[in-house]
């Protein structure tokens, strides 16, 4: 099957509630080193930061893949599996907290995509800095996007590790735009 170029996709938006079955479709085929999120937990994250969540789908509609963010601290992390998300009054990152990518849109550019749009929602605020942590070896895929692998300390230590044994804590500096 020949692979999609991102001048094939039909759109990029931010996602709403109706589109969480797609979103939890890709979840499923993607995740194996973790155990995907509920129903309940990524629609509390949609719609904590509608604005900093992206999904793409190709010219008949089929969902591509996504892409959730959240203004957050840059030395905590939101909830694995919450069925709630209150985002901190001062966030001072932009916390990247899933991408996904269907298995038949992999090497599309969708991700790249989706990437760009994240950094270009960060460039426009006023965090200085975008986190994320790389899970099922997945840090050289962000470091090719300007990524570097972060130490994290203390309880913070502790709550990478349960994302497995190669989670690696990574952040990228705001660039403004």
């Amino acid at each position: 099957m020949p692979s999609r170029t991102s001048t094939e996709l039909q759109h990029l938006f931010h996602p709403s509630t109706a589109d969480l079955p797609d979103i939890l479709g890709i979840q499923a085929q993607c995740y194996h080193s973790i155990q995907p999120e509920s129903s309940a937990s990524m629609e509390a994250k949609l719609k904590a930061s509608p604005r900093t969540c992206f999904m793409a789908r190709g010219p008949s509609g089929e969902a591509l893949g996504y892409l959730l963010a959240l203004p957050w601290m840059a030395n905590q992390l939101p909830e694995l599996d919450a069925s709630h998300c209150h985002l901190p009054e001062t966030p001072d990152c932009l916390y990247l907290h899933d991408l996904a990518i269907a298995p038949r849109a992999r090497g599309s550019g969708t991700a790249s995509l989706l990437i760009r749009h994240f950094l270009q929602s960060l460039a426009e605020s006023t965090l200085p800095v975008a986190r994320l942590i790389a899970i099922q070896q997945s840090a050289p895929f962000w470091q090719r996007h300007a990524f570097r692998p972060v130490e994290p300390t203390g309880a913070l230590r502790e709550k990478i590790r349960s994302y497995g044994d190669d989670a690696q804590l990574m952040e990228r500096r705001r660039k403004p735009a």
